[in-house]
């Protein structure tokens, strides 16, 4: 019969390698959809291919002589040249460029008040934001002309771009209102007379394609604000005549054109002029047709992804402003804290109490750590306190008891079991230890001499529970272990200075942490009903009434990951077992004593810095690639770096603290960038995982005994590339 352990491990890597797909893609499906969102946002806002005119005199020699003298009203379908003037005392007023939010209501509220009706020329851009003022106009009598999706001078850009240009509009038309325009007002355009070689191009193309070509007899200029009087005087047509009247709706402050709009229409009312649409006023069909079947619902489909991008750039602002106060209220804290922190711990003359000389117990659960346990308990015996040794071997299948059992060191035992994960290993040797003060350290560790005694003088204070001391990483040559480095100094030991001073330290680390038996005792010992065991225990002992201490001076260097596939399933089951953490010990929140000062003071930090600052930090690089393609460039740029800054004064102190070299920190603007993306992508996963009810088990990462015995004044020397596959 198979090893229980052996088919278990079978099964969950199995398990594993199905799930392996979903794990990477809801992350990744959430990401695009919000870059998606992003960019239709910028798309409808006209930040890509956006408004602009480059204006070169022309020459209009081939523009027909009856479209130069003729009316505002140009009909090119069909090949034709035809040019309609507006009756007399009849005029058709028309806005360009809406519809706007604050200015069309007013204008529509205008025009309601004296019955009179006009056109408007809308952008699909303005049309896909606010469809509802569309739908107002048609209701109200209004007629609809198109003016393009993003008001680009269109004798600038090729028949497709036209084409594209009057689909888009149309299609904003469609979802907002259910109908399609043959009006069409070309950006820019002015008097028939001024038509050129140009853009009568333009104007025969898009008559081609059924659109009738409105320009104007009278231009208001309310674009340049000139007044009030001004307006009216530009806007008023010439001895009893018809006019098409040019005003806008959109593109600014039009509070100039509301009130001019409102004298324009009083007074030329009572001169006996007419208001109303174009084809009214041309006794033509009207401009409007119904949209039905696949293009109504291509186009209200538009207009709710349009909705939808503009309420989710909505929310990313939010969490942007979110994520900006806890970055700088994290880096701000952990500054003044760590100082203060430094300067307490530093002074001279500092004891945490009666110095603690007594033999300790450490543990070192272990699971086919062959590789790296022969490095571990070297170190350890080389400690200057005396210990003893405990290695649980956590059924391990690769010999790694017998390792140990080979090097006939003193005061080191071997303890086996059938494989039960780490929190049964860790309680196993608790049982088996001989002394009241126990450290804990992972297999894949190596202590400095002087380790232990640094993690153990805290107890002198008997109001010390847990210790945590100062993991590092030791393979820190190649990229991704740079940055992990950067972020074991600067994230971690920081952070831990802040919540030392704080007293809601969150997290002892798995290893190099050092417990009292009975406090370990009264908590009950450690437990497995969460993945990050260290971030129980540690709540666990607070809620208790423990104190939990950092102690600087406490190194152990530790082999990080070096694949992106390792770091994600290691930083997978932190964020998780994190969540797990905290959830089972919400009550917190609402007790008293400790254990309520703990909960509504360190869970809410740790929620916060951990969770949530993590889950919403890549909104700065999202909006970082947002204002580089839609602008505004130099002040998101400039905003960025402020940022940088700011986190780089951070790691330098951290740095300065714990007496690393600053070279490793060249690296931290590209960590900002990529590895930051990949930890935010790792929490999000973590975050669906709990949503759904999903259940992860401990995932084994690849050793490659890296890290070896720590040199002095540096990181510990490096093992020759002799073998870095893994076992088995």
């Amino acid at each position: 019969m198979a090893p229980r352990t052996n088919r278990r491990g079978a099964e969950r890597g199995a398990l594993r390698r199905r799930r392996l797909p979903m794990r990477y893609l809801l992350p990744l499906l959430v990401l695009v959809a919000l870059m998606a969102m992003l960019m239709l946002r910028g798309f409808v806002h006209s930040e890509i291919l956006a408004d602009h005119r480059v204006q070169s005199p022309a020459a209009s020699d081939r523009v027909p002589e009856e479209i130069l003298e003729g009316g505002p009203v140009i009909d090119t379908r069909d090949g034709r040249t035809d040019s309609l003037e507006i009756p007399d005392r009849e005029l058709v007023l028309t806005f360009d460029d809406g519809p706007d939010p604050e200015w069309t209501p007013k204008v529509l509220e205008v025009l309601k008040r004296y019955d009179a009706h006009g056109v408007f020329f809308i952008t699909g851009s303005m049309a896909s934001r606010h469809p509802d003022l569309v739908r107002r106009m048609v209701d109200e009598g209004h007629e609809i002309g198109l003016h393009t999706f993003n008001h680009p001078d269109l004798s600038l850009q090729s028949k497709s771009r036209i084409d594209w240009e009057l689909s888009q509009n149309q299609l904003a038309l469609a979802g907002a209102a259910g109908i399609r325009t043959s009006l069409f007002r070309p950006p820019y355009s002015s008097f028939a007379r001024e038509m050129d070689n140009k853009s009568w191009p333009v104007t025969e193309y898009v008559g081609s394609r059924g659109y009738i070509t409105v320009v104007n007899n009278t231009d208001s200029q309310d674009w340049r604000r000139p007044g009030v009087e001004q307006i009216i005087r530009n806007a008023m047509p010439k001895d009893g005549k018809g006019a098409v009247v040019l005003m806008h709706d959109s593109g600014g402050d039009r509070s100039q054109t509301v009130a001019a709009l409102d004298r324009f229409i009083s007074g030329l009312k009572d001169d006996g002029y007419d208001f109303d649409t174009l084809t009214a006023a041309l006794k033509a069909p009207s401009a409007h047709t119904e949209v039905s079947g696949l293009d109504l619902w291509k186009g209200k489909a538009w207009v709710l992804a349009v909705r939808a991008s503009e309420n989710t750039t909505s929310v990313l602002v939010v969490g942007l402003a979110v994520v900006g106060g806890l970055v700088i209220a994290r880096f701000g804290l952990m500054l003044l804290l760590s100082v203060l922190h430094a300067r307490r711990v530093r002074r001279r003359g500092f004891s945490w109490g009666r110095p603690i000389t007594e033999p300790v117990s450490v543990l070192v659960p272990a699971y086919n750590e062959a590789k790296c346990i022969e490095q571990t308990v070297h170190s350890l015996v080389a400690s200057d306190h005396p210990i003893e040794v405990i290695v649980v071997d956590d059924g391990s299948s690769d010999g790694t008891a017998r390792i140990v059992e080979n090097l006939n060191l003193p005061n080191v035992r071997v303890v086996r079991q059938l494989n039960a994960g780490k929190p049964a290993a860790l309680n196993r040797g608790v049982a088996n230890a001989r002394y009241d003060l126990i450290v804990m350290m992972d297999g894949d560790t190596v202590f400095e001499p002087s380790t232990v005694r640094e993690l153990v003088q805290p107890f002198g204070d008997p109001r010390v529970g847990a210790v945590a001391g100062n993991a590092k990483v030791g393979n820190r040559d190649s990229l991704i272990g740079a940055w992990q480095h950067i972020e074991y100094v600067m994230g971690f030991n920081l952070d831990r200075r802040m919540y030392d001073m704080l007293n809601c330290m969150p997290t002892i680390p798995g290893a190099v942490g050092a417990f009292r038996r009975s406090a370990l005792k009264r908590v009950g010992g450690m437990s497995d009903d969460t993945l990050a065991e260290d971030t129980d225990i540690t709540i666990a002992m607070h809620r208790d009434g423990w104190r939990v201490v950092y102690a600087e001076n406490a190194r152990a260097w530790t082999e990080a990951p070096e694949s992106v596939q390792q770091l994600w399933s290691q930083r997978y089951r932190w964020s998780y077992g994190t969540m797990q953490a905290i959830w089972k010990h919400r009550r917190a929140v609402i007790e008293r004593g400790p254990s309520g000062r703990f909960g509504r003071v360190g869970m809410p930090l740790v929620s916060l810095f951990m969770i949530l600052a993590p889950l919403l930090a890549p909104l700065i690089d999202v909006f970082l690639l947002y204002g580089l393609v839609f602008g505004p460039t130099a002040q998101t740029i400039a905003a960025w770096f402020g940022v940088l800054v700011v986190q780089a004064v951070c790691a330098a102190y951290a740095f300065r603290l714990d007496k690393e070299r600053m070279t490793h920190l060249v690296s931290l603007p590209l960590q900002q960038i990529l590895y930051r993306q990949l930890m935010y992508v790792v929490l999000l996963q973590s975050w669906i995982t709990a949503l759904t009810g999903g259940r992860l088990r401990w995932q084994k990462l690849r050793r490659t005994g890296a890290v070896g015995l720590p040199g002095a004044g540096g990181p510990p020397a490096q093992q020759p590339e002799r073998d870095r596959r893994p076992v088995g």
